[in-house]
């Protein structure tokens, strides 16, 4: 038969055979399934995800702008010439942001708010809805010397006010005329620590809040008739005003820090996700190994029927395709609803439509990820397959050869894993990252695999124990065919990634809500005017007498160039890159601050009077290149300062106290107005205590801005408890995988197991001997891949927390509890699970095939 065949039509007779055999079904192909939808499934959907929500921002830029273009200076108006050129565009809205402080009449109560002044032409596209629905200018009005404002709902229930109520903001009285339900440049603002309090230009100016030095966001959004000539504009912009220091953003990039960590948080999903289709891979194995095991009398007789070996391998390599691209299409699916259920409960946070739409590069890449990975982990037990002659299949009671496949088959598997790697550092944003994940995780199942080789020569060399059952359990974990790698190797990786996750997380909490918050200061207190310094010294000392207070001199400035070359035009890390992401606080001090060191270089003389001088933060300094010698450019107050570094410093910033990326020598700013900042420090401090204090200043200085670092705490650690569900949830796909791959090891190796049962039972060993022989095989076994996912995710945890977020790392009890729980109810449950039908098998049959 082999040599009639003809070669052109041996694919298309595979093809014929392997769907006449599908007919029965896809029994024994449920793991497979599962495995390779699961990962396919959450690829797509993140990606997806992440397409609809970046697409939503670019169509509807303008609205999330609240203009086609928008210039931003930091404290300080345009001058006649910028604002004559900004009128020359077209219309001009006019906002100005900052934060404040918003007091009840009677001095009883007061609030952080991020306050918004806007004039009559806002916004120039979308709309500001608000209960009541009435017009914003309406809502804005003074009433005599009562100037309206709206404001979020959260202000009102911190503040235990209602609508109608008044407050005092500044020197200035504000009745609230309404809340806001949207706001339609709320993303492009930023993120705020404090619930939005929005007024007229008119009430700003009465309140008195900008003085000189304070730090002040002045926007100025410009409706442009022909759309398309933003970019021309922004370009004209830089040249005329080279020096005007403004911060320039298009309707087209609205929202750039959104759209940045949106693909950052997708990205990192997506690693996840290639993780669970990695793990899952394992399960594809698992899954073809028991297929052809139980299908060893069909390629027996394919074989004797003079089928060639390559024949077989078509027959079940189009069959493992074709189920694979089941999966994948089921993965697809769930994929493609992905974004349109995340968009029934995330409409109201994130741009995102709630249209049903489809991304065909994001559900091309997730299928590509799964055919890859299909194929990767499924060639080589067809290749073992594939060379195994026809008598011993015959004859075989599992399906477990030694040895490894043929060559091509070696070459074949490879090339797919190489094509799997490739296109997730392809597709990734920050490919450095993608190609050290991707490391970690070969590194990983190589560790792995060398953990089970570990566990297999122990459980052989371990002395003889008088427990039929524990012997019987310790024979099972090193004789050939094992479960051992398996059971280590699917759970290993998903439990070991979850306990990094949950030691990440749970040493942030203890920092934040712990030591950082005992370490940090009670206060910072900003836009501190120079004629008020004394006072609110004196106001402190009386408060507060055991506390320690700090002033600084503070300035905002944006760096524009290091040694004259524009900063723009420098490939900067992603980890130095918020240093030149818009405006910075930077101040001037004669001496050394006391909380840093100095890493290299020397400090200046109290009296210099030379060049200005720069001591730069020495961590950000080497993300961006920077040496002892360096010039900086730093614009500030519309003006470019050039500074020579002459010193780094090692700054702590994980103290909260007051620090600076740079700290200018006196001389650079004399003369220039400036605020101070200040902090208060009395660990001793009481609730009562504090608030106190923060009546006092409020009442007696309006005008200074009063942030309490626990409420900045609390605020950050729910924002990190959120993030972390989502990334646990995430990571739970990796686990859900896991299980699945260990469901599939457990039915690969059934005959095994249904062989290894029938001849006990047949030599007298009981139902119940046999149920504790099992138990303590995968107690053992859970046990040691809990030590192991412990040992990992403890390093690795320790790794991100102490090396990356430099703060103090530590082993959680609770989370080793659990590891060991999760570990030992999955092992024992599913492995019960599975033996349970193993043990019910009749002997007569299974004595016949010996």
């Amino acid at each position: 038969m082999s040599e009639a065949l003809s070669i052109r039509l041996r694919p298309l007779l595979a093809l014929r055979l392997a769907l006449r055999e599908m007919r029965g079904g896809l029994k024994g192909f449920y793991i497979f399934l599962a495995c390779i939808a699961l990962g396919t499934a959450a690829i797509a959907g993140v990606n997806s995800l992440s397409q609809s929500i970046t697409a939503t921002i670019a169509s509807q830029g303008r609205d999330l702008l609240a203009g086609d273009i928008r210039f931003e200076l930091n404290n300080r108006v345009a001058t006649s010439e910028e604002r004559a050129f900004l009128d020359g565009l077209g219309p001009v809205s006019v906002s100005a942001g900052l934060r404040s402080m918003a007091r009840l009449p009677d001095g009883s109560n007061q609030a952080l708010v991020e306050l918004k002044a806007v004039d009559a032409a806002y916004p120039l596209y979308g709309k500001l809805e608000s209960q009541p629905d009435q017009p914003l200018g309406s809502l804005l009005a003074q009433q005599g010397d009562v100037f309206g404002a709206v404001a979020a709902p959260l202000l009102l229930d911190r503040l235990g006010i209602s609508v109608g109520d008044e407050i005092l903001l500044g020197n200035a009285r504000i009745r609230i005329a309404g809340t806001i339900v949207r706001e339609p440049d709320a993303l492009s603002d930023g993120f705020g620590f404090a619930p939005r309090l929005m007024v007229s230009a008119e009430a700003l100016a009465a309140s008195g809040l900008v003085q000189t030095g304070s730090l002040v966001e002045h926007g100025y959004k410009v409706k442009i008739a022909d759309p398309t000539r933003v970019t021309a504009v922004r370009g004209d912009a830089e040249t005329r005003f080279p020096s005007a220091g403004w911060s320039i953003r298009t309707s087209s990039n609205a929202a750039p820090s959104l759209t940045a960590n949106i693909t950052r948080f997708s990205q990192f999903l997506t690693l996840v996700g290639l993780t669970a289709l990695i793990v899952g891979g394992v399960g594809v194995a698992n899954a073809v190994r028991a297929y052809l095991d139980q299908k060893r009398s069909v390629i027996a007789t394919f074989k004797c029927l003079g089928a060639p070996a390559s024949l077989v391998a078509m027959i079940y390599l189009a069959q493992i395709l074709l189920i694979a691209l089941i999966g994948i299409g089921i993965g697809l699916v769930l994929g493609a609803l992905i974004p349109f259920v995340a968009a029934q409960f995330l409409a109201d946070l994130l741009p995102i439509s709630t249209e049903f739409r489809l991304y065909p590069d994001a559900l091309g890449i997730a299928a590509l990820f799964g055919v890859l990975t299909a194929l990767a982990f499924a060639i080589l037990p067809l290749g073992r397959a594939r060379g195994i002659p026809a008598t011993a299949l015959f004859r075989q009671q599992g399906f477990d050869p030694t040895g490894f496949p043929a060559w091509p088959y070696l070459v074949g598997a490879l090339a797919c894993l190489i094509a799997l790697a490739g296109l997730a550092i392809w597709t990734a944003y920050d490919r450095y990252i993608s190609l050290v994940f991707l490391g970690a995780i070969a590194f990983a199942f190589i560790v792995l695999r060398l953990v089970s080789l570990l566990i297999s020569w122990l459980a052989r060399r371990s002395p003889r124990v008088n427990s039929p059952a524990l012997r019987l359990a310790i024979g099972n974990i090193h004789r050939p065919g094992a479960l051992t790698p398996s059971v280590v190797l699917s759970l290993g990786l998903g439990l070991a990634l979850l306990v990094t996750l949950a030691l990440i997380d749970g040493n942030l909490r203890r920092e934040l809500t712990g030591d950082m918050a005992e370490r940090a200061p009670n206060f910072f207190f900003v836009d501190i005017q120079g004629s008020e310094i004394e006072g609110f010294r004196t106001l402190l000392n009386g408060t507060m007498p055991d506390g320690k207070v700090i002033e600084v001199p503070m300035l905002r400035g944006r760096i524009v160039a290091f040694n004259g070359e524009d900063v723009n035009s420098r490939n900067v890390p992603p980890g130095g890159q918020w240093v030149l992401r818009g405006d910075r606080g930077i101040t001037y001090a004669k001496n050394k601050p006391e909380n840093s060191t100095l890493a290299e270089g020397s400090w200046w003389a109290p009296d210099h009077s030379g060049e200005p001088l720069v001591s730069f933060s020495a961590e950000e300094a080497r993300e961006l290149g920077l040496k002892i010698g360096d010039m900086v450019t730093v614009n500030v107050l519309g003006r470019n300062i050039t500074a020579k570094i002459t010193n780094f410093r090692n700054v702590e910033w994980e103290s909260l106290s007051i620090n600076f990326v740079m700290v200018f020598s006196p001389n650079t700013f004399a003369g220039a107005p400036h605020a101070w900042l200040a902090t208060v420090i009395d660990p001793g401090a009481t609730p009562d205590e504090e608030a106190t204090v923060l009546r006092a200043v409020t009442n007696a200085y309006p005008t200074i801005t009063s942030v309490r670092v626990k409420d900045a705490l609390d605020i950050v650690n729910g924002l990190l408890g959120q993030l972390a569900t989502a990334i646990r949830a995430a990571a739970a796909v990796a686990l859900v995988a896991s299980v699945l791959v260990l469901a599939g090891a457990l039915a690969a190796g059934n005959r095994a197991r249904i062989h290894d049962a029938v001849v006990l039972k047949t030599l007298g060993a009981t139902r119940a001997t046999l149920i504790r022989a099992f138990s303590y095989e995968y107690i053992i076994l859970g046990l040691a891949t809990a030590v192991f996912a412990l040992f990992a995710g403890g390093v690795s945890a320790w790794f991100v927390v102490s090396r990356i977020m430099k703060l103090p790392s530590n082993f959680l009890p609770d989370v080793a509890v659990a590891t060991v729980v999760v570990a030992l109810v999955m092992t024992v449950g599913i492995g019960l699970a599975g033996t349970w039908r193993v043990l019910g098998q009749k002997a007569a049959p299974v004595l016949r095939e010996l």
